[in-house]
């Protein structure tokens, strides 16, 4: 039986759009309906985690999740991901690599930022790399006149940034684009060792195109925002690392 995003927490955002902020590290996960179809944009950060993501996304959808984005390589964002079995999922090229050969720095960070370690090395084990990888623009029909747009907007808050661009409704509900963490709201942005700052102002000017003035921009963390948010975090950016 479905049930309301209200019920279980979730936001909705535009007809058949919507996100939740999970607990612990406030990330937010989004959901976008088609038709018999289910795209979940992130996973959470351990496997118990996205379970009970997968779980909501179909009580709310009343189908299974049968896609899955991944904004970028952080553990908060992508250890749920093996509890979406059967789900197409994709990400920025160069995220399998990370998966490949990262595995125990994203395990430590994990563990340093308060990650159960037994929860850490369980979503390490099952971490499988996207099996469809983004370049440049990936359309996804999700039927019922639906199109998602992935781009790969990166490098920025890491060198494999993937945005969601879910356009307006044609009954009128706004443009939606999960940002990733290239936009946080609840926090100055991060720039980890992984961070491309010489680029993450032209990641931002993408975002920016992509969306136009009236989209609402759905950040990593936080609360959603608008254009001017995301231009004012971009020339605060550019300041802070000193590049136009």
């Amino acid at each position: 039986m479905t049930v309301t995003w209200e019920e279980l927490g979730w936001e909705r955002l535009a007809p058949g759009v919507g996100r939740c902020r999970l607990p612990g590290w406030d990330c937010t996960v989004g959901l976008v309906l088609g038709e018999g179809t289910a795209l979940v944009v992130d996973a959470g950060s351990s496997l118990a985690e996205g379970a009970r993501v997968r779980e909501h996304a179909q009580r709310i959808a009343g189908r299974r999740v049968t896609h899955l984005a991944l904004t970028h390589p952080h553990f908060d964002h992508v250890f749920g991901a093996a509890s979406f079995a059967g789900a197409e999922v994709y990400g920025a090229v160069g995220i399998d690599a990370v998966f490949a050969y990262e595995r125990e720095e994203m395990r430590l960070d994990a563990i340093g930022n308060g990650l159960p370690e037994a929860d850490a090395e369980e979503a390490v084990d099952h971490l499988t790399p996207p099996r469809h990888l983004v370049s440049g623009e990936w359309t996804l029909d999700l039927g019922d006149g639906r199109q998602v747009l992935l781009a790969n907007v990166g490098p920025g808050h890491t060198a494999h940034d993937l945005a969601v661009l879910v356009p307006g409704s044609v009954s009128g509900g706004p443009e939606t684009v999960f940002c990733g963490d290239l936009v946080e709201e609840s926090g100055e942005p991060q720039a980890g060792p992984d961070a491309v700052p010489s680029r993450w102002p032209d990641a931002l000017d993408r975002l920016l195109s992509l969306g136009g003035e009236d989209a609402l921009y759905v950040p990593g963390h936080g609360a959603v925002v608008d254009a001017s948010f995301v231009r004012r975090q971009r020339d605060e950016l550019a300041a802070r690392f000193g590049v136009s």
